[in-house]
């Protein structure tokens, strides 16, 4: 019989929030073992592939306290203040990082995050990867958690965590309830070289058929100035625009732009994916516990999906952590219950917040325009109400985990 091989927790999914989870929890002296069916060499790009990820100021601090920040020195860019207006409108608003205080996010490639991810896995003796596999069998009962993959390996925890994305089969298999929508819409992400300098500004523009996202990234080798965009639209116009040649393409774009950044230049592919909503009425269950898009997808409008799995990742570890000192089992009902509870009302709350605004600025009309206007002017005009929604956009409101302040649990 193959021997079984133990660890404190199992963790489905080796993306960039089941990686920090592991990363985090190593940091405090448990070990995982992950379980990814990707191969490794193909999850990482050899170039600028067009996808990027604004890391809050809050999230930012955990991957400093838990090592990966050092990894990542010099590669991202920071967002000193986000610029948003009702297409191109007088009365936009503008949220600005005071110079003695620190940005509101960095920017990086994904390509990025996860080679600093892969490298600090790689490095740790508290960590098991186990990827590309698949788990062909699952048990979950009162006692522990037991997994076989296809290689016939068998590995046994007291928790097992889905950190597997929007289609999380270990989710599905556990009968969670799910609120799931469809935007009706697609989100069309590429990068671009563009004439002027960005000067660190994300700019998020609200079009009818969908925002309009540009973000900054650090400039080309060759001194070029560089962004990402994400550019929401109507997903039976999302195929038309993929189609376009390249000449075409740039001139859709520098219009949605509206001379923002002067001159625009293809520099990555184009690809687009279809945007909806979902969210698990329950992100705990016998022995098992929701991280990142398998407890909840939003829409990016904020860009907070992958910050809130980064807090999903910060509070487990605190919940964990605690349990391991205490002697507890790290399965025990206890601590998913304070999981459950410490994550289920932020995650839902920053969730219904980004639905609402998406759909309050895709109501066409003149009428509706300018009630939007008024309502960005307002708060443009009242500097606490910028404060909080500046502190959202750092991801420093609210319960935080220890991790999310910079401090170890």
């Amino acid at each position: 019989m193959t021997d079984i091989h133990t660890s404190d927790v199992i963790i489905s999914g080796g993306g960039l929030v089941g990686q920090t989870l592991a990363l985090a929890l190593a940091a405090h002296g448990l070990s995982s073992c992950i379980i990814d069916p990707a191969d490794p060499a193909k999850v990482i790009a050899p170039d600028f592939d067009g996808r990027a990820s604004a890391i809050a100021s809050a999230s930012y601090k955990m991957l400093d306290a838990i090592g990966v920040a050092e990894r990542l020195a010099g590669k991202g860019c920071d967002i000193r203040k986000i610029w948003v207006s009702d297409g191109l409108k007088p009365g936009e608003l503008d949220f600005t990082a005071a110079d003695d205080d620190g940005p509101l996010g960095t920017m990086y490639e994904n390509r990025d995050l996860r080679i600093a991810l892969r490298d600090a896995v790689a490095e740790s003796d508290r960590i098991a990867l186990h990827m590309p596999a698949r788990a062909v069998t699952t048990t979950r009962g009162p006692h522990g958690v037991e997994v076989t993959l296809d290689d016939g390996a068998r590995i046994a925890a007291p928790l097992l965590i889905a950190a597997e994305g929007r289609r999380s089969p270990t989710r599905d298999a556990a009968g969670f309830h799910m609120a799931n929508w469809s935007y009706d819409h697609s989100a069309i992400i590429g990068g671009i070289a563009h004439e002027l300098p960005h000067d660190s500004v994300a700019y998020e523009i609200f079009y009818p058929a969908g925002p309009f996202a540009l973000l900054p990234l650090p400039d080309l080798a060759d001194g070029r100035h560089r962004s990402a965009f994400v550019w929401s639209v109507a997903r039976a116009d999302a195929a038309g625009l993929l189609k376009l040649g390249t000449r075409g393409f740039t001139r859709e774009l520098e219009k949605r732009m509206g001379g923002l950044l002067g001159n625009v230049t293809m520099i990555a592919p184009r690809m687009a994916y279809p945007l909806g909503f979902h969210h698990s009425a329950k992100i705990t269950g016998e022995r098992l516990a929701l991280v990142g898009d398998a407890a909840h997808g939003i829409h990016p409008i904020a860009g907070q999906g992958l910050n809130l799995g980064l807090r999903d990742v910060a509070a487990l570890t605190e919940v964990l952590v605690d349990g391991a000192r205490l002697g507890l089992d790290l399965g025990d009902a206890q601590l998913m219950d304070r999981y459950e509870r410490w994550r289920g009302l932020d995650s839902l709350s920053v969730s219904v917040a980004t639905d609402v605004l998406t759909r309050l600025f895709g109501i066409r009309g003149k009428a509706a325009s300018a009630v939007r206007r008024f309502g960005l002017g307002a708060v443009q005009a009242t500097p606490p109400l910028k404060s909080l929604f500046m502190s959202e956009a750092r991801g420093e409101s609210g319960d935080l985990p220890k991790l999310l302040t910079g401090m170890t649990v």
